[in-house]
């Protein structure tokens, strides 16, 4: 977006949030244009997940506000704008792998990608008949983040989307985010590893300080 009269896609003004009365994080602002990634990070309990499920509209914030194109966020406004991939990965136990994204592709606005075709993109074809609860850590993680390859959505918020993933696996989430900024779109992530994103805009905020 150009031009300085132009709202910022993804803003926050005065955000404050608490659980369980102790105050998380207070006074916190930020501008995150198209193109960028906005990497949250912090010590355990710090509020990294809290304030990404506060950007999705999953929780309203004690104080302050989230905007999205200069709209305030409410429950469901990013509806077919958002992809998000929680800490855990959200998939149907009873379900199979490709039952599981048959769902998600189908829940969204689908790309022009297969449910078959991002099988095998993740490296699950010898497991896409197979019930998500006999899959390992690392293999249910692929099935969640095979979403982002099957649903369009200018705004990933993205909760440790590395967690139980090998270096070669992390290195194609890499690629994923790379493509989707490259793309103009907008990401927003915390991550325990180090986050190695070269030539992409990216901005921090420490909720720890």
């Amino acid at each position: 977006m150009q031009g300085g009269s132009v709202q910022p896609r993804l803003a926050a003004h005065g955000l404050e949030v608490s659980r369980a009365d102790r105050v998380l994080f207070s006074g916190l602002s930020f501008d995150v244009e198209p193109g960028s990634v906005l990497l949250v990070e912090g010590r355990n309990g710090s509020g990294k997940t809290t304030l990404l499920r506060t950007i999705a509209g999953l929780r309203y914030p004690d104080a302050g506000e989230v905007t999205w194109c200069g709209e305030p966020v409410t429950e469901g406004a990013l509806a077919g704008e958002l992809v998000w991939i929680g800490h855990l990965p959200g998939i149907k136990d009873d379900l199979t792998v490709l039952e599981n994204l048959a769902m998600a592709r189908a829940l969204g606005s689908p790309t022009g990608m297969t449910p078959e075709e991002a099988v095998e993109v993740v490296g699950l074809v010898e497991c896409e008949d197979r019930q998500a609860k006999h899959l390992s850590a690392g293999q249910r993680r692929r099935v969640a983040l095979a979403r982002l390859l099957l649903v369009q959505a200018r705004l990933w918020i993205l909760d440790e989307p590395y967690t139980s993933l090998d270096r070669e696996a992390v290195r194609f989430v890499e690629g994923l985010i790379t493509e989707h900024v490259a793309a103009g779109g907008l990401v927003v992530m915390t991550a325990h590893q180090d986050v190695r994103l070269p030539g992409v805009p990216l901005a921090r905020i420490d909720l720890s300080s």
